[in-house]
């Protein structure tokens, strides 16, 4: 049986973390960041917990992670 391969973009955008959560950056941040606030743009440059649903499915793309 073939080794299963990681999916590279999704490896690049999501992280698992110790228990099984699966977290991910805001959207929205890189580019026209001069006309929204200073308040938006640190709120976007924190990380979130995806919801159960789409954990499940990034999970399926991340087999060694």
């Amino acid at each position: 049986m073939p080794k299963m391969k990681t999916h590279k973009g999704a490896k690049k955008r999501v992280k698992v973390t110790a228990s099984g959560k699966v977290v991910a950056m805001r959207t929205g941040k890189r580019h026209l960041n001069w006309q929204k606030s200073g308040k938006e743009i640190r709120q976007k440059g924190r990380r979130f917990v995806l919801a159960q649903v789409e954990a499940e499915r990034v999970k399926l793309l991340l087999p060694y992670e």
